[in-house]
């Protein structure tokens, strides 16, 4: 069973971070290999979420959705992630239906966006998203932009 979390970056606690930052680091930088910027100085920004999914004590999915001030921008659902040791469990279609209630419930108006990795198109497609932009590199890694509305 898996107890999720849907927090505004105040309500993160220094160890909930911690383990956050640790999981994104060990699948988005060592396991994919791909050197880059994860701090962005997004995690602590406005009305920014966290959607943490936990087993056990152990944090095995995780989502961030960003919120503009600008209210014609859409959320943006990113840093999309399934502990590698659950994977093959469907837990990230739990995980994006979480996110995509989150949004919902604190944004209902808003289109939602995301920079998917090009390989996840259809992954993504199930919850409506649509490509909207032509694939492009980003850190060495094909992604589509993709939006549900």
């Amino acid at each position: 069973m898996i107890h999720w979390q849907d927090l505004h970056h105040s309500e993160l606690d220094v160890p909930s971070l911690y383990t956050v930052l640790a999981l994104r680091n060990a699948v988005f930088i060592v396991e994919q290999n791909c050197p880059y910027q994860d701090l962005d100085g997004e995690d602590l920004a406005g009305e920014n979420r966290h959607l943490l999914g936990w087993r056990d004590g152990k944090l095995v999915a995780y989502a961030r959705m960003l919120k503009s001030d600008n209210e014609l921008e859409p959320v943006v659902i990113g840093r999309v992630i399934v502990d590698p040791g659950m994977r093959g469990e469907k837990l990230g279609y739990k995980l994006m239906e979480q996110a995509l209630a989150s949004c919902q419930q604190h944004w209902p108006d808003s289109t939602i966006y995301l920079g998917a990795q090009a390989h996840l198109q259809s992954f993504y497609a199930h919850f409506g998203f649509k490509p909207v932009t032509e694939v492009y590199d980003e850190d060495g890694i094909p992604h589509v932009g993709m939006a549900n509305r």
